[in-house]
């Protein structure tokens, strides 16, 4: 018998999606690196700091769920790309900018053994400097495969459950090392919705057997504080309800909450993560406004299933409006479970 999917500790639960802020001052650094200006060990100090920097700005803030800030990676794919068994870096394209890797994968995925992308010393040091249930995110094997060239796979679908094979080592290497919750980021499915059998397909494939909370995130991308693709969550069900996840997180903030009908029509019974800010704009949300978007998702959503959050990381804005975003949300979050 399947176990029931956990609700929240707190009804209205709020957290973060992923990403944070990124410094000015780390940046640089990683551009350093491929210049040959900072070094691999100042390099890391600096993530230490950044890393213990934004899980001050969540808790500050009153996030009831922190992440790192995936601020060790430089973005959603490449240190996790690049550590795939049997990845090569073609091109040092980040010599003039650390931002993507020109990766190819020449021959077939092999065995990279437990654990093999190392992200459970990023996931162990997050839960050494906050007392907070922390949500570690892994790029999904179907959107990690839209940025590799591979001729060793001429079936595109066998190279996504690979990776996910990857990644099934990876989580329970996470799991081992306590991770509680752990996420699952599919940003390039929105661009490929006729692949979304086979992005639910490796999902399961991710998930099994890893005895943890598990989340998926479906958006719209978010390159430069721009969306990368347009549209509406049709194209995720029904096949999201064969997901073995527990949590959904959808970003409405931006495109409007008419999705919500979808979760009434289909019967999404899990939790369901609600996007209330709009991550692609710094202008901060006036409290009110978000307690709307609250009120209508709770039409369709118990409050003991509903988690608020922003619409999808927050990499791309000054860390002043994340802060700011970021303290309207909770406090709009309370003021509406203070009216349950």
């Amino acid at each position: 018998m399947t176990p029931p999917h956990p609700v929240l500790p707190t009804p209205l639960t709020t957290s973060v999606i992923g990403s944070w802020s990124v410094p000015d001052w780390l940046a640089r650094a990683k551009t350093g690196v491929y210049h040959g200006s900072v070094s691999h060990t100042q390099l890391a100090d600096m993530h230490d700091m950044a890393v213990k920097a934004a899980l001050k700005d969540q808790e500050s803030a009153g996030v009831d769920v922190v992440t790192d800030g995936e601020l060790r990676r430089d973005n959603d794919v490449d240190r996790l790309l690049a550590r795939v068994p049997g990845v090569v870096v073609r091109e040092p394209v980040k010599a003039f900018y650390f931002d993507y890797l020109d990766l190819e994968l020449p021959t077939r995925i092999g065995d990279g053994g437990p654990g093999p992308l190392g992200l459970a010393a990023d996931l162990a040091f997050t839960r050494a400097y906050t007392d907070r249930l922390v949500r570690f995110s892994m790029t999904g094997p179907f959107s990690l495969s839209r940025r590799l060239r591979s001729v060793a796979y001429p079936d595109r679908a066998e190279l996504v459950l690979d990776l996910a094979r990857v990644l099934n080592a990876e989580a329970r290497s996470l799991a081992d090392a306590g991770a509680e919750l752990l996420q699952i980021d599919e940003p390039f499915l929105a661009g490929s919705p006729e692949h979304v059998d086979l992005a639910v397909e490796a999902v399961n494939a991710v998930v099994k057997d890893v005895p943890v909370t598990w989340a998926l995130h479906v958006c719209y991308g978010n390159r430069y504080a721009r969306p990368l693709w347009e549209g509406h969550y049709d194209f995720l069900f029904p096949a999201v309800l064969d997901a073995d996840v527990d949590q959904l997180l959808l970003e409405f903030a931006r495109k409007g909450d008419d999705d919500l009908a979808l979760i009434t029509k289909h019967g999404w019974d899990r939790v369901l993560g609600v996007g209330v800010l709009d991550v692609k704009t710094p202008e901060v949300e006036a409290i009110p406004t978000i307690e709307r978007r609250i009120e209508r998702a709770l039409r369709v959503v118990a409050p003991e299933r509903l988690l608020v959050t922003p619409d999808c990381g927050l990499r791309h804005l000054p860390a002043t409006a994340a802060r700011a975003k970021l303290r309207a949300m909770t406090a709009a979050a309370g003021a509406v479970r203070d009216r349950l």
